[in-house]
């Protein structure tokens, strides 16, 4: 069915996410600030629908386990527990960054723009080898439902 294409799509919405938030960077830089504006909520936007499909792929197909080499596991999870940590800063710091440049507290949103945005950059390339390893490199491992693991 349409379950191989949620973890692509995930991908998608996160690279696609990362290269707004670089592009408003960018104008911003250069004082473009409605563009800057723009791609930021675009990059928002693209965030949040990379959350919600990324929820809606576990709760309805589930996590796919490592496929690689069993020797590749302890590094891999060790990766994956990285890469979670930071994505889930980048998001917590996202949403204060966006919050507070909506509600133009600009003295806050610059001190903490640059570190969130070089945080969602770092989270989306680490996603990126976590994608590149369990559905690329190696053939992807099992899946499970948490639905079904819960019901």
């Amino acid at each position: 069915m349409w379950q191989w294409l949620l973890p692509d799509l995930n991908e998608a919405f996160m690279l696609s996410s990362a290269a707004a938030v670089a592009a408003g960077w960018y104008c911003i830089r250069h004082r473009l600030v409605a563009v800057h504006r723009r791609l930021m909520l675009t990059g928002s936007v693209l965030g949040a629908l990379f959350f919600v499909s990324y929820v809606v792929k576990t709760l309805t197909i589930g996590d796919t386990s490592f496929g690689g080499p069993a020797h590749w596991l302890p590094w891999y999870l060790g990766f994956l527990q990285v890469h979670v940590l930071l994505a889930t800063a980048a998001g917590v710091l996202g949403v204060l960054t966006l919050r507070w440049a909506l509600r133009a507290n600009f003295g806050r949103h610059r001190r903490v723009a640059p570190w969130t945005a070089t945080m969602w950059f770092v989270a989306a390339g680490t996603g990126l080898v976590v994608f590149l390893l369990l559905y690329v490199v190696f053939p992807p491992g099992s899946t499970g439902s948490v639905a079904h693991a819960l019901f």
